[in-house]
């Protein structure tokens, strides 16, 4: 491998061995030989055809093999689900799965309101591909099965074979994660969680509409926002009328971003009319919307349109309309956000899970053209300054999924009763979401640009990768809602702050750059405000991420971490590690096997 004392090659200096921007010097240089060598008898010159100096297909690869992963899945208690993980990152890197990705993506979504007929049917139709991914997701447990799994650590490896499976594409990970979400919510009506949890939690995939409870798995979604108001869910308008059976009402409204309609039953949120003489106060409230009825008829699920989107294009989001739509209540009348927050909480960890994910991917994608890939005399992958882009990267990565596995591991870990680890997963979650989906589109466009201009093309898959990144930042609550949510936290549950400072306890005196910032942040909280608050949080992330690093990470990651991240010795973009940062030891964990 060539080291980084080479001498620096001047890429506009004309030589012998340089011609225009990628000269004739190795890999290319031994192209224009052969070129030169089989243009004597042509009589116009070079063949045009001859493809030289582009790296071959990526797949298939083991998006699995990850040491940050593996190391994190044993760390949070799954190590007995590695196995099966290996066996799944194989698959996801396979030819056919990334085709599978590709596809659900070129083949978007139709939208059929009606039969040939006349009749109503408001259907979403899918290229087979995407069904082919979902019953590969829902069948490795990457939906509900979670919940009905008693061993520890079941919601981190759920986790981690979403860090692995996404690798494929993103789309579909919207109904398999609003499925794993709604279980908790649905919980709070347990008559209700009796019928339709065992099917939320199997690990059947069986699309088409049907009476819920004559298929072997059932997908959930959820119908939170609406037009006027988006996050500001208090200001919803669609109504919810009582009627004669207790539990089950009527509603009528238009919701404003729906996604994957195609599930069995969804979870939204309706203002209800007082239950009168029923103790019911009215308010917004929790209601279970099956998009067919128990007597096996249509609800009525009006489906308007599906948004044209910038990414997320595999996955159809809708605005239906309730017209007498029957529902059934989940939980009190006017407590709905406090019913419905614990869904919102496990799909916030999965927008961190997504993000992480879309910088792991793109990062092999990157580290595998630079290797096969020369210019300038020399490969990419012994260019100091594009070694640098690629360790700065490795490290963002590396920090984003270990703090996605240890906000799993947190998550298992409150839902079996532990109350220390549910107030960290409070504040630590919504602390996560902000940064990492922030991470992720600058992220993305610098591992696209390592490509140069075959990164800009989309067969590469990296511009469905970036039109990706954004959304994740958008999703379950945008940067300031969940800046905001922070601060709530910090002023409503004490324990929440104390959680996250006796994480940060556990690495303190192991880098003097990570104990000052900790001071920092504790000088913070006094006073804290809104306009402050995405610097107080981004401090919170840092210092989390590092803390995680510090006790886990090689001494190469943690110190060029800390030194850049909290240290003050950052540029402005990726690719300014300084001179000390050991990159080949950054390099030589993130894509094993370089060189």
């Amino acid at each position: 491998m060539t080291t980084l004392a080479q001498e620096p090659y001047e890429p506009f200096e004309e030589s012998e061995e340089s011609e225009g921007f990628e000269g004739a010097a190795g890999a290319a240089g031994a192209a224009g030989a052969a070129g030169a060598a089989g243009a004597a008898g042509h009589p116009e010159g070079y063949a045009t055809h001859d493809v030289t100096n582009q790296p071959p297909p990526l797949a298939p690869y083991d998006a699995s093999d990850d040491p940050v992963l593996l190391e994190g899945v044993r760390r949070e208690g799954a190590v007995w689900a590695e196995d099966g993980l290996r066996r799944l990152g194989r698959r996801a890197g396979s030819a056919e799965a990334q085709e599978w990705g590709d596809l659900a993506n070129r083949h978007e979504p139709v939208l059929r309101t009606h039969d040939r007929y006349g009749n109503r049917v408001d259907e979403v139709e899918y290229h087979p591909s995407w069904h082919h991914l979902m019953r590969v997701a829902v069948g490795k447990g990457l939906a509900g099965a979670p919940w009905a799994d008693d061993r520890p650590g079941a919601h981190v490896a759920r986790t981690a074979g979403g860090l692995v499976w996404g690798h494929t594409e993103a789309g579909h990970g919207c109904p398999t994660s609003m499925t794993y979400a709604a279980v908790p919510a649905l919980r709070a009506q347990p008559e209700l969680a009796k019928v339709y949890e065992p099917l939320l939690t199997a690990r059947e995939y069986e699309p088409g509409l049907r009476t819920p409870t004559e298929k072997r798995g059932l997908l959930a979604g959820m119908g939170m926002t609406e037009k006027q108001g988006g996050s500001d869910v208090r200001t919803n308008t669609t109504a919810a009328t009582p009627t004669a059976e207790p539990g089950v009402y009527t509603l009528r409204g238009h919701k404003w971003f729906t996604s994957a309609p195609m599930c069995d039953v969804f979870l939204v949120l309706a203002q209800a009319s007082p239950a009168g003489g029923k103790g019911g106060k009215g308010g917004l409230s929790c209601f279970l919307v099956p998009r067919v009825l128990p007597d096996g008829t249509r609800n009525t699920f009006r489906i308007q349109r599906l948004k044209d989107k910038l990414g997320n294009r595999s996955n159809a989001s809708s605005e239906p309309e309730f017209d007498g739509t029957v529902a059934w209540l989940v939980g009190p009348e006017g407590q709905g956000v406090k019913t419905i927050i614990e869904m919102v909480n496990c799909t916030r960890l999965d927008c961190v899970m997504s993000s992480a994910t879309l910088m792991r991917k793109t990062l092999v994608e990157a580290g595998h053209h630079v290797r096969h890939r020369s210019a300038f005399g020399a490969r990419l992958v012994d260019q100091p300054l594009m070694r640098n882009v690629l360790a700065d990267l490795a490290l963002e990565s590396e920090a984003a999924t270990t703090l996605t596995l240890r906000l799993a591991g947190a998550a298992d870990r409150a839902v079996r009763g532990d109350a220390g680890e549910a107030a960290f997963r409070r504040i630590a979650t919504a602390v996560g979401k902000y940064w990492v989906t922030k991470r992720g589109p600058a992220f993305t466009a610098e591992a696209l640009e390592c490509l140069g201009g075959n990164g800009y093309v989309e067969e590469s898959g990296m511009p469905r990768h970036y039109r990706e990144a954004p959304l994740l930042s958008i999703w379950e609550g945008s940067g300031n809602v969940n800046a905001l949510d922070v601060l709530r936290a910090l002023g409503r549950s004490p324990a929440a702050a104390q959680a996250l400072f006796d994480e940060l306890a556990l690495a303190r005196g192991a880098d003097a750059r990570l104990d000052t910032a900790v001071a920092r942040l504790e000088a913070g909280l006094t006073g804290a405000s809104e306009t402050g608050a995405r610097r107080l949080v981004e401090l919170m992330a840092l210092t989390l991420q590092a803390s995680l690093l510090v006790r886990h990470a090689p001494p190469a990651v943690a110190d060029a971490f800390c030194a850049t991240r909290l240290g003050g010795d950052w540029g402005h973009s990726f690719g300014t590690l300084p001179d000390t940062a050991d990159l080949d030891g950054i390099l030589a964990r993130a894509l094993p096997g370089e060189g």
